[in-house]
């Protein structure tokens, strides 16, 4: 075949070449694209289970309410709003309402797991950065000078010369997810976040019930005080009007030595009940953040009683305790690991490029012939590890497992923390009834043996045994009040004081840089 007519000669070679220049890099071009759409697709692929709740056995409802004695606990309707925030209000002391409020702001156990959350959405959110490129920029300027003796590593550089260096460069890589190794990860930090913002709840609602337990148990101690001081001051008069009638002749020194045995024993009883109320008021100073120095509760009996508190399903219990909530969040946490310890079996895609300018002089160094620049694409896969990624995959099985456990275990406790209560109050309410029943009781008696000892049938004995009874009875009836008025602030703990899952801040809310609910004092 003839060369075409006016063509120069070699022409067509040429064009030739630059076809399959154009050809080769039409394929190279190709390649890139089905490696990143391929990249893409496999992106949305993550290895490892998807979580599910661990499966639990519910009662449908509590053993104690199911008693006919326990008929006033009755199940809440939509409409029981009571038991939501402030639910300290229940209880309607001032008091202990403004005592409530300064929890949240001073109280440091909840600083302290409040910056613990703030931290693990710290964590969270630089795992979430392995999904993004990571880029990287740097200038360099180096001055060299060649020996004229020695062979030069710079070939263009004449022996004894001196030389300068400057560059501007910048280099991406990006690891593709194609395995969910990192979205795993990912996943695992933001539940472990919400396991923490679950815990900073189940600080506060711990702290607050402190607060209200401590503050029911120093006014109870005053009104054991109170009741001793009373005493105190009868046996006084009785001891003076014992030693008159023995001045008189009419009674033995026997009758004064048991008047005044129950009046100083009296005494060292009220005197003992002051290192109670002193450590109490004290505690709460601390729950409040003050030091116990410039705090204090003025003395008074406790004014208000056990409120009516509505009592939800054992169903609903799962999605009010906050330990419960955390529990939970940590086995979705461990779930995502299993995916992560799984990835470690696949290959490792990693994307790069870099570029910049680089001369030995500053004059146009921002131009075309000083342009470097590189792309690449790595694949790795660890061959052999003498089983160390069975081992990690062995691990997080384990660890999802005992975190299974765990859940399991704050949900029975939390079942086991509403039937204590509840049974407490019950029977704490009927041993009141009969508690009121046994002082009236003692006071009849202390008034027939007063009587017998004033008419002179029996000795001061009867009167101070009378005495004793009917001071243990009056006690044992304030000490019921106490208890009955901290059992119900156990209850209201072991209902969750009114929180809900629904107070979790969401996958969403935890990788962001704005204050979540939990960040805020309630």
């Amino acid at each position: 075949m003839g060369a075409v007519p006016g063509a120069a000669p070699g022409g067509g070679a040429r064009r030739i070449r630059g076809v399959r220049a154009v050809s080769r890099q039409g394929k190279r071009t190709t390649r890139w694209a089905v490696c990143a759409g391929m990249a893409l697709l496999t992106s949305a692929c993550a290895v490892g289970p998807n979580y599910k709740r661990p499966s639990l056995a519910v009662p449908a409802d509590y053993k104690e309410r199911q008693a006919e004695t326990a008929s006033q606990w009755k199940p809440a309707q939509p409409s029981d709003v009571a038991l939501r925030g402030k639910w300290w209000e229940l209880f309607g002391d001032p008091e202990l309402n403004a005592l409530e409020e300064q929890i949240s702001i001073s109280n440091q156990n909840i600083a302290q797991a409040e910056a613990q959350f703030r931290g693990a959405r710290a964590v969270a959110r630089g795992a979430r950065g392995d999904l993004f490129p990571t880029v990287t920029a740097g200038a360099s300027v180096s001055r060299s000078r060649a020996s004229r003796n020695r062979f030069s590593t710079n070939p263009t550089a004449p022996a004894g010369s001196t030389t300068n260096s400057y560059q501007v460069s910048g280099e991406v890589s990006y690891e593709v997810d194609a395995w969910g190794r990192i979205r795993r990860s990912v996943e695992a930090s933001v539940e472990n976040a919400r396991a923490s913002a679950a815990d900073l709840e189940t600080v506060r609602l711990s702290m607050h019930a402190e607060l209200a337990v401590d503050y029911f148990l120093l006014h109870g101690i005053d009104a054991q005080r109170q009741l001793l001081a009373s005493n105190v001051d009868a046996y006084e008069k009785a001891l003076q009007l014992t030693i008159n009638r023995h001045n008189q002749g009419i009674v033995s020194g026997v009758d004064v030595a048991q008047a005044e045995t129950q009046l100083e024993t009296t005494r060292a009883q009220l005197t003992d009940l002051a290192i109670a109320r002193a450590q109490l008021e004290h505690a709460i100073a601390i729950l409040v953040g003050k030091p116990p120095a410039d705090f204090t509760i003025a003395p008074a009996a406790i004014g208000v009683a056990p409120p009516e508190i509505p009592v939800t399903l054992p169903s609903e219990l799962l999605e009010r305790r906050p330990d419960v909530a955390a529990a939970e969040r940590r086995v979705a946490s461990a779930n995502a690991q299993i995916g992560v310890a799984q990835a470690g079996f696949f290959p490792t895609l990693l994307l790069s490029a870099s570029g910049g300018w680089g001369a030995s002089t500053l004059t146009k160094f921002f131009s075309a012939p000083n342009l470097f620049w590189s792309l690449g694409a790595a694949l790795a896969q660890t061959i052999f590890q003498g089983g160390k990624r069975i081992a990690a995959k062995e691990e997080a099985l384990a660890s999802y497992d005992a975190s299974v456990a765990a859940y399991r275990l704050s949900v029975l406790t939390a079942f086991q923390d509403v039937e204590d209560s509840l049974a407490a109050l019950r029977i704490l309410a009927e041993e009141s009834t009969q508690q009121e029943r046994a002082v009236a009781a003692a006071e009849r008696s202390l008034t027939l043996a007063k009587n017998r000892y004033d008419g002179g049938i029996t000795t001061y004995l009867e009167v101070v045994t009378a005495q004793a009874v009917a001071l243990a009875d009056e006690r044992a009836a304030v000490d019921l009040q106490t208890r009955r008025m901290t059992s119900s602030v156990d209850l209201v703990k072991a209902l969750g004081g009114g929180w809900s899952t629904a107070d979790l801040p969401s996958p969403g809310a935890v990788l962001s840089h704005a204050p979540t609910a939990a960040d805020r004092p309630q």
